[in-house]
């Protein structure tokens, strides 16, 4: 297969590459078990390494697609795990670990309803710590935790998709096979599909001699250029992603995922591809001859022109990614970049891409892009577990308490003066499932630095009402930018003037309808 060659396609990745600020891009391509694989841009800046099919990137949520297959392999093998099956109770295999809170959840959700995203589990991205903490989180303490958080929705009732799950499956397979979730992957997937540069977590990629291959990760800021970031070791992120590959080892992985080959039988396949929820989505922004997506088991199902395109997508800083086949026509198609800029150029590619395997006439192409004012494919964008927040522009702080009139106009609710000394404030926090949290002062205003936690930010507090009520600022801590976040402090009864605050409310969950709610404690506790 020669089209990753031709040069009017090179020009038009280099020309989308620019566009949306990809220093570097990888592609593969299989159709019909021909695969062609290509490099664009640069790999990293400082030093200068050109990309290459073989760079290696941290995929992030396309992760959940081997995560899906490693229990797709434990169902599918009777003999040594007969227990596993999707419908079976995911606490009566995990029956000290797997507890969550609610009535009814521990005894009802099954193995397919983590691989489906319809737990009912709110996502509780900022729940759980990185490495950098003092208690680091890993896949069983990410399990044990789920009793201390809020759910959302009943079993079953709504798509609502949650990273932690998919770590808490890698414990599951960690238990039941009885060797790290890395060694099944190299053991069960990995090698039989000749997948030697793929590792689970960076630590891994450089123990085999692999760190020079790693793409630098790059943030892109208007009025600064290009951050690099480096991809960093995330066990608490196991399974949602951490996988660190290439375009050249990947596609290996959808070839046989189309062809049902080597470890990914038939039933393996089928087990994969089953629907199992329908994610939210609006009609109007769908693109032109695409369906609703539903969501099987680490991966999305959709119909493009009539056919079944199977995929998924992966955004973490500084990197982004997607894989998406189509079966009927045996395509497959792996695109890699080192900025979160290459999950929309992925996404235009494998609909152009798409386009010319089906034969679609140009005009109509253009027509279609036209219509839609997007070349995007997919219908819908995943969260990622490792993925910072959208990058914003700084708030103007001076417009806090804004709200629309019903004419769409603003009209302007000044805040009230901070008349309460902000140290009656200050101290440590806690809540079960976030644990603790510290309220210091910083530039005379309040302010949390929640650093060492998996997806590390800082919150700064601008007083909103009846020295109660605030607005806090969510600052991501790689990708900078601002999103407010609603706070309230409480007082002990009848001390309202300089009495005690005893607890304090953030809507860290917006899935959830009320805040998360943190107890002081005092400092001997």
């Amino acid at each position: 297969m020669d089209r990753l060659d031709d040069p009017s396609l090179a020009s038009r990745i280099e020309d989308l590459m620019n566009k949306h600020h990809v220093p570097g891009l990888s592609v593969a391509i299989v159709r019909n078990d021909q695969v062609s694989s290509a490099g664009y841009g640069v790999a990293s800046y400082e030093p200068p390494v050109p990309c290459t099919a073989e760079t290696l990137f941290d995929v992030a949520s396309c992760a959940k697609s081997l995560t899906a297959a490693s229990i797709a392999l434990l169902i599918e093998d009777n003999e040594e795990f007969p227990e596993i099956q999707y419908d079976t109770i995911m606490s009566n295999l995990l029956p000290e670990d797997f507890v969550m809170s609610g009535s009814g959840y521990t005894e009802g959700v099954t193995v397919e309803d983590l691989l489906g995203h319809r737990t009912g589990m709110a996502p509780h991205d900022n729940s759980y710590f990185g490495p950098q903490a003092k208690n680091a989180d890993n896949a069983q303490s990410i399990t044990r935790n789920l009793r201390n958080l809020a759910v959302a929705a009943p079993i079953r009732s709504r798509y609502l998709y949650c990273n932690m799950m998919y770590t808490v499956l890698t414990h599951l397979v960690e238990v039941k096979s009885k060797q790290p979730f890395s060694e099944f992957l190299d053991k069960r997937i990995f090698t039989p599909l000749g997948m030697e540069s793929s590792n689970l977590q960076p630590s891994n990629a450089n123990t085999k001699g692999l760190g020079d291959r790693i793409a630098a990760g790059y943030i892109w800021e208007k009025s600064s250029g290009y951050h690099k970031c480096e991809s960093v070791d995330c066990p608490e992120g196991q399974g949602a992603g951490s996988i660190i590959t290439s375009a050249n080892d990947f596609i290996k992985f959808v070839k046989a995922l189309i062809n049902q080959e080597g470890p990914i039988s038939k039933k393996v396949y089928q087990g994969l591809v089953k629907s199992r929820s329908f994610p939210h989505h609006y009609p109007a922004r769908l693109k032109q001859f695409t369906s609703p997506p539903i969501y099987a088991a680490g991966m999305e199902v959709y119909y493009y022109r009539g056919y079944m395109v199977v995929g998924h997508n992966g955004v973490i800083s500084g990197f982004g990614s997607r894989f998406a086949f189509i079966p009927d026509i045996r395509f497959g198609a792996v695109i890699m970049g080192n900025s979160a800029g290459a999950g929309p150029v992925a996404n235009i590619l494998i609909r152009e891409l798409i386009d010319e395997f089906l034969g679609i006439p140009k005009i109509e192409r253009s027509a279609a892009m036209r219509t839609t004012n997007s070349a995007t494919i997919s219908p819908t964008t995943a969260k990622d577990k490792t993925k910072k927040r959208n990058k914003r522009e700084p708030r103007d702080h001076s417009k806090v308490g804004v709200a629309e009139k019903g004419n769409g106009q603003q009209q302007h609710d000044p805040p009230e003066p901070q008349i309460k000394a902000l140290d009656l404030y200050t101290g440590n926090y806690w809540n079960a499932g976030y644990r603790g949290i510290q309220v210091q002062i910083k530039d005379n205003r309040l302010f949390i630095d929640a650093s060492d936690r998996a997806m590390g930010f800082t919150l700064t507090f601008h007083h909103i009402r009846n020295q109660t009520e605030y607005i806090s600022y969510l600052v991501d801590d790689v990708e900078g930018g601002s999103d407010p976040v609603e706070a309230e402090f409480v007082f002990k009864e009848g001390q309202s003037k300089d009495g005690e605050v005893i607890a304090l409310g953030l809507r860290l969950e917006r899935s959830l309808k009320d805040m998360i709610w943190f107890e002081k404690i005092n400092d001997s506790e």
